[in-house]
Parts: structure tokens; C-alpha cells; sequence
């Protein structure tokens, strides 16, 4: 008789690793690319992994409406996916792009919480009653659900969308005429979608158009995670400085976005580049120069983010420089020059580690601002602010002066926040509440024992149907506490409006209060440089009012001279309030005051001015006007979040550019 077997099941694997595209299908085509465009991601294992995949965050759906086929679902449970990794990069094969679109998903998502330090939530379904948001689950994912030369993410359906089209037959590159390419293998692409996804999960008033800068960070946003993403492949590091031979500033597919889908469409080189581009007149590659006029001319979104993504990347390329200078004086005998050849693998090898430090370092930045942006009509300006105090409240020895380098950087290009004295890092820090106002927030918030009880459990482990569920809770308790009549000064203080004898204009509730929405209450944790914890209550509120193309209209209501019809754009205002848990004081208030005349004189004449006017805006209508349309008439949807979808007007043929 056979003795039983004990303990044949092994341990439960660390991670599931799954092969992917590291930048488009066309690379792996080239002799000096081929061998570094496959990548093998590792991703955390999951028990539960279903068919297409499916898991906590993701749901793969392969349906093509324009050939009204489903391609079977992809198991990554199979033994023998398993055993190899996945499936191998494949442009033919539906399955595979599953898996890619997946795994460049998780990897966006992976780095977006490690950032912040809490799980990820998708930007909620919204109810029909105030708080009653609804808990959105999973983020769908459809590879093949376009045929044309377009990739959005939906705001509305909570899903990504890839399409597919014909490259074009007389500019295609290093296409077949006419081929296939398929959005969803280009690792740029589906990165960039993602990260829209998780920004509206936590800004969800950042797609409103207030001002030219609104979609443009977008934009900018999307594109540096998916610019630092290529950073976090070494192989495909120590390859592109290999051939640079340290010289990032050079062209280099690490500063480079969808290579394929551009040359697909019609141009000679990459959809965008931080560093530089084909001339159209010379087809030879040249860097880009920054200059501070540029910003004051460019409106489109897409060109306008790409000046911001150009000065973050230019900050990037200014720490890295000064952090392998020693590598260099110690490899060229202090002349710092070195020598014709390739360079040492050794050589090469800490050359790229010192740039995945510093790309980590800055996308972690660009990330951890988000918690200190005011919640509506940010800017540019706003961004850069919170760029440095987000860093400034973590290292706050800034000894290898990434801030400086930002600070820098942004100047530049032109980019300076409203209202500040100069550029140094003092005036650039978000400002504190005075005696007064801190006087006003512990007088709400009373002790740190009370406060305590509203952070939510958000950590990396914590189940997200909790999180979101204890998060609601929190905000319908502070609101409570906000508009509570004996916390008025509190209320002034984060400057909030909540008096009856306020402009007509608001939207009040039953008693005749100016509404107030809790949107957020999410903790911000971060681990500095010396293994410190840093941890704030992020909570976010805002008001709303109607606002008016005609400025006569809109002082008749405000001051109750005319029943207010119905509104031409909705005019919005609140705050950010970073709170140390520990002690009940508020650390900064981010606001945007809902009072503000000069603010909504200038979002009026952003939505009145012809800035992007063009043949398009002629049959489809300003997609600014279009948008705030759509959140007007949106009767059974108080919070304006279903009124249309911003992305597939903005990504639709990627700037206008059609393919021939």
C-alpha cells in the first residue's frame, strides 16, 4: 500500500509574471529593439484571478461592436500560461492583447498606490440622493471596442476603450500600409488611460473645463506616468543608456510616447516627446528648446500638457545629471568627458540605476501633489505649488534639490502660480491657517480622538468595498459637522459659503443653505528617505453656482433681481484641508473661493473666448460649451458627472490628425 503524501502543496507564489509589449509591437521588428521590447511584469498573485482577467480592480471585457464578435477570455490560471509567463507578445492574438492590457493596468495602478501610500478607488457612480454615491468596483477594460485611431477613458461607462484601425497608405513609417495597430498594444497608451482613470478616482471635478489648463493637466499627468513607466524595466534602461551612453537628453525611446501609433497616423516620429521631434521640414530629430512664450499661445490640451510633461521631464534630466556626475569624473579621470566607445557594462549599469532613482523619485512626486491640489479649477500654477509642498512635507532637507530643479524647470517653460511673491520654495509652499482659523478647525474638530475616528482603514491590504463604504461615512459626518450653525467660523475659515443672505446664484437645500459636498476624506500616507511615516487627513468640499454667459444676467441673479434660469455653465468653489490626525490642526487650506468675482470673470471668458475655435468646434461645438451642456441638463444627475464624455472628444484621431 501506497503511504499517503504529505505536504505536497507548495507555498503560495509571491507574484504572477505576464509578458507585455514594453513600448509598441513595431520595435520588436527592429534588429537593435527586438531583444528588449518583450517584458516580463510582476504582478501580485491573486487567488481569485478570473477568466478575461478579472480581479479586485480590473475587468477585461472583449467585445468589438464594429464586428459584433466576443474573443474568448484569456486564463492566466492555465498550466501552461502559468509555466511560461503568459502568453507570448503577439499582434495576432486577441488573448494576448487581454493579458497586455492587464498587466500594464496593474502595473499603472501599483505605482499610483505605493505613491500615496492607500489603495485605489474608481471615481464613483453617482446617486440620486446628496452622499449616495455608488461603489464602483472594477474599471472595464475594452481592447477592441473602437475602429478608429482613438483610445479614452470613460468617465460615464467607468471603462477604458482601445481601438484599432488601418495605418496610413502613404505616410506610414515603419508600417505596412494600411496595417493593423491595435491601441491597446501600445504599453504608452494603455498606461495613459489608466492613469486618467485613477485621477478622476480622485479628483472627479478635474474634468471640467474652467480653465485652459483643467484637461491639459489631464493630458500631462497621463503622459508623465506613462513617460516614468519606462524607467521601471532595467533591460530596457541599460539599453537606451548604453546608446545614449548616459545622454538622455539625446533622442531615446525613454522620452518618447507611442512610437507606432504616431508613425501609424501619418507622422515621422513618436505621437509626443518631452525631449524633442521630427522637424517636419528637415524629417531629422531635434531637441526641444524651452521657451516661457510658448505657454501663452498654446491651447489645444494635448500640446499645452506636453509643455508641462517637457519642464518635469527637464527636471528629471537636470537631478540625473548631477547625480551620476561623479560616476563620470571617476570613469574619465575627473575630465568628465568621456571617451569614444561603448561605454563599460559596469559603467552602464550604475548609470542606470541612478536614473530609475530619480524617475521614481520624480513620478512619486507627481503623484503625492494630487492630495494637494485644490479640489476644482486647478492650474498649472496650482500643480507646481503642490508639487513642492507635497516634497517639502516629506524631505524637508532637500539635499539633492529635486524642488530647485522643478522650481527651475517651470520657470522655463513659463509656468508661475498666481499670487506669489517670486519663485523661491518659501513663497511656493502651500500657506498654513493663521491663529484664527486653526483657533476655528479645533473648535470643530475638537480633539484628535474624535478626528481619529474618521480616518477611514486604507491601507494597501484593506478591502475596497470598506474603504469606500467607511470613507462615505466620514464625509456625511463632516458635512454634519460643517454646516452645523455653531461651526461658522470654521466654515469661513476653509472658506466655505453657508450664509442665507448669500448671491442668489447658489444652490442651497431645503432650509435656503448654500449646499455643501463632502467629496473626499482619504488619508495621505507617505515613508520618507529615513523610513519616517508622514500621515494627513485629506478632506475635500465644494459649492456650486450658476454662472452666465451675460454678465448683466448674472449680477440680476446673484442679487435676486430675477428668478435665476437655467444656468450656462456651473460655477464651483471649495477647499482642501490637510489635517494631522495626531494633533486635530489643520497643516494647509488649498481653496478656491466660490465668492471669487475675478475667478468666475475669467472661467466666463475662457468659455466665451475663440482660443480653440477650429473646423471641428464649427460642426461638433466648443467641447468646453458642449461639456457644461450637458452638466446643466443633467436634471437626474446632481453632481454633473454623467454629462458627456470629455476623453473620446479629446483623444478622438489624437488631436484631429486623421488618417490618410
Amino acid at each position: 500500500m501506497t503511504p499517503p503524501l504529505i505536504g505536497t502543496k507548495g507555498p503560495r507564489p509571491p507574484n504572477r509574471r505576464l509578458r507585455a509589449f514594453a513600448f509598441d509591437p513595431i520595435l520588436s521588428r527592429r534588429i537593435e529593439t527586438h531583444d528588449i521590447n518583450e517584458v516580463t511584469i510582476k504582478l501580485p498573485w491573486e487567488d481569485n484571478l478570473g477568466l478575461g482577467p478579472i480581479d479586485d480592480y480590473l475587468e477585461v471585457v472583449d467585445y468589438d461592436p464594429a464586428s459584433q464578435a466576443f474573443y474568448a477570455p484569456v486564463d492566466l490560471n492555465e498550466n501552461c500560461l502559468l509555466a511560461q509567463n503568459g502568453l507570448p507578445p503577439s499582434e495576432s492574438n486577441p488573448q494576448f492583447h487581454q493579458q497586455m492590457v492587464y498587466a500594464v493596468a496593474r502595473t499603472t495602478i501599483r505605482h499610483f498606490e505605493h505613491a500615496l501610500g492607500r489603495r485605489a478607488l474608481w471615481s464613483p457612480r453617482p446617486g440620486t440622493k446628496g452622499l449616495n454615491d455608488r461603489f464602483v468596483e472594477r474599471l472595464r477594460i475594452y481592447p477592441h471596442a473602437l475602429r478608429e485611431a482613438n483610445a479614452y477613458y470613460s468617465p460615464v461607462k467607468k471603462a477604458l476603450l482601445f481601438g484599432y484601425f488601418r495605418a496610413s497608405t502613404t505616410d506610414f513609417g515603419e508600417n505596412l500600409p494600411g496595417e493593423a495597430v491595435f491601441t491597446c498594444l501600445s504599453h504608452d497608451i494603455v498606461a495613459h488611460e489608466t492613469s486618467h482613470a485613477l485621477l478622476d478616482g480622485l479628483h472627479q471635478r478635474f474634468v471640467e473645463p474652467t480653465n485652459m489648463d483643467v484637461w491639459a493637466l489631464h493630458e500631462a499627468f497621463a503622459d508623465i506616468v506613462a513617460l516614468f513607466q519606462h524607467f521601471t524595466y532595467p533591460e530596457v534602461l541599460r539599453h537606451q543608456i548604453a546608446r545614449t551612453r548616459g545622454d538622455l537628453e539625446s533622442q531615446n525611446l525613454l522620452g518618447e510616447l507611442a512610437f507606432q501609433f504616431g508613425q501609424a497616423i501619418g507622422r515621422y516620429g513618436a505621437l509626443r516627446s518631452a525631449i524633442g521631434e521630427i522637424s517636419d521640414v528637415t524629417k531629422e530629430w531635434v531637441p526641444n528648446e524651452p521657451d516661457p512664450e510658448e505657454i501663452q499661445y498654446t491651447t489645444e490640451p494635448h500640446k499645452r500638457g506636453a509643455i508641462l510633461v517637457a519642464a518635469v521631464f527637464d527636471a528629471f534630466l537636470t537631478i540625473y545629471k548631477w547625480r551620476i556626475a561623479d560616476l563620470l569624473r571617476i570613469a574619465t579621470g575627473g575630465s568628465g568627458v568621456l571617451p569614444a566607445g561603448e561605454l563599460y557594462p559596469d559603467l552602464v549599469e550604475r548609470l542606470a540605476q541612478e536614473a530609475a532613482k530619480t524617475a521614481r523619485h520624480i513620478l512619486y512626486m507627481c503623484i503625492r501633489a494630487l492630495d494637494y491640489c485644490p479640489p476644482v479649477d486647478v492650474d498649472f500654477g496650482d500643480y507646481l505649488r503642490a508639487l513642492i509642498t507635497a516634497d517639502y512635507d516629506l524631505v524637508t532637507d532637500d539635499r539633492l534639490n529635486y524642488r530647485l530643479a522643478v522650481i527651475e524647470a517651470f520657470r522655463r517653460r513659463g509656468i508661475y502660480p498666481r499670487d506669489v511673491r517670486n519663485l523661491s520654495e518659501e513663497s511656493l509652499l502651500w500657506h498654513k491657517p493663521d491663529d484664527t482659523g486653526q483657533k476655528a478647525f479645533l473648535n470643530i474638530f475638537r480633539n484628535s480622538d474624535r478626528l481619529v475616528k474618521l480616518v477611514p482603514d486604507w491601507g494597501l491590504t484593506t478591502d475596497r468595498t470598506r474603504i469606500f463604504v467607511q470613507a462615505e461615512r466620514s464625509r456625511a459626518i463632516l458635512q454634519r459637522w460643517f454646516t452645523n450653525p455653531s461651526a461658522c467660523k470654521a466654515a469661513n475659515a476653509a472658506h466655505i459659503v453657508l450664509d442665507k443672505d448669500a448671491p442668489e446664484a447658489f444652490y442651497r437645500d431645503a432650509k435656503g443653505i448654500p449646499t455643501l459636498e463632502v467629496h473626499s476624506v482619504r488619508p495621505a500616507r507617505r515613508i520618507g528617505p529615513g523610513g519616517q511615516t508622514v500621515t494627513d487627513l485629506v478632506v475635500e468640499m465644494t459649492q456650486r453656482r450658476r454662472g452666465y454667459y451675460d454678465p448683466n444676467t448674472q449680477d440680476k441673479v446673484d442679487r435676486g433681481k430675477i428668478k435665476p434660469p437655467k444656468p450656462d455653465f456651473i460655477f464651483r468653489g471649495g477647499c482642501t484641508l490637510l489635517i494631522d490626525p495626531n494633533t486635530a490642526r489643520v497643516n494647509y487650506c488649498i481653496f478656491k473661493r466660490v465668492r471669487s468675482k475675478k475667478r468666475l470673470d475669467r472661467m466666463r471668458r475662457f468659455l466665451t473666448g475663440d482660443e480653440s475655435q477650429s473646423l471641428r468646434n464649427t460642426y461638433f461645438g466648443d467641447p468646453r460649451k458642449v461639456y457644461f451642456q450637458g452638466l446643466t441638463t443633467a436634471s437626474s444627475d446632481p453632481h454633473g458627472r454623467s454629462a458627456i464624455e470629455p476623453f473620446a472628444f479629446l483623444h478622438r484621431s489624437f488631436e484631429g490628425k486623421e488618417v490618410k
